[in-house]
């Protein structure tokens, strides 16, 4: 049974870290507005499943990070997943998917899912980044022009590869801003989750 309890289970059985599965929730809150963007594009693949868009789409977010705290490096991220995954019996579809989202992988990202994970991964680490250095820690204080100054700052998150935001959003075929402002709205909605409602700011 592929549905969101057994992703979540996966997910937790194998990351601890609380930032990473909030990633997660991150990436799958904005994987479920993008699904909206697109709709029929998958659409006999998740019913096939047994999902409609939105909840495949969100899926796909919520694990495609799963295995890479327990391996973390090139070689085994997001290959160990994969295997967990076919190993598991989980589908064809969210195996290539979660395999996409590396550039390193070789494979290539063809349907409108999987260019929408690219495209909302680094994206999702960086609004929450700008959000956690606001005065209140709060997505509410987050903006799209917020979120364009500090990608011109190299030394603001430096980890985050800006070209695979331009690019994701690119190859997504969506302006670069209205992504960065759906994805914002799509992490309002689960703030709290992510503890970016402004409730860290208040317990310091």
């Amino acid at each position: 049974m592929i549905d969101r309890e057994a992703a979540w289970c996966l997910l937790t059985e194998f990351t601890q870290s609380e930032s990473l599965r909030k990633h997660a929730l991150a990436v799958e809150a904005c994987m479920r507005v993008c699904a909206g963007k697109f709709i029929g594009s998958s659409a006999s693949e998740a019913e096939q499943l047994g999902l409609n868009e939105g909840d495949l789409w969100a899926i796909v977010g919520l694990i495609h990070d799963f295995d890479y705290e327990k391996y973390p490096s090139l070689e085994d991220h997001p290959y160990k997943g994969n295997e967990i995954l076919k190993e598991r019996g989980w589908p064809e579809i969210i195996c290539r998917a979660v395999m996409s989202h590396a550039e390193y992988t070789g494979v290539t990202r063809d349907t409108p899912m999987e260019k929408a994970l690219f495209a909302c991964d680094e994206l999702a680490g960086f609004i929450t980044a700008a959000a956690l250095i606001k005065p209140g820690k709060s997505l509410a204080e987050v903006d799209v022009k917020s979120v364009r100054k500090r990608m011109k700052d190299k030394a603001f998150a430096r980890k985050v590869n800006r070209d695979d935001i331009v690019n994701g959003a690119a190859a997504l075929g969506v302006d670069l801003d209205e992504h960065i402002g759906f994805c914002i709205e799509a992490m309002r909605s689960i703030a709290r989750e992510l503890g970016l409602d402004g409730s860290a700011a208040k317990s310091i």
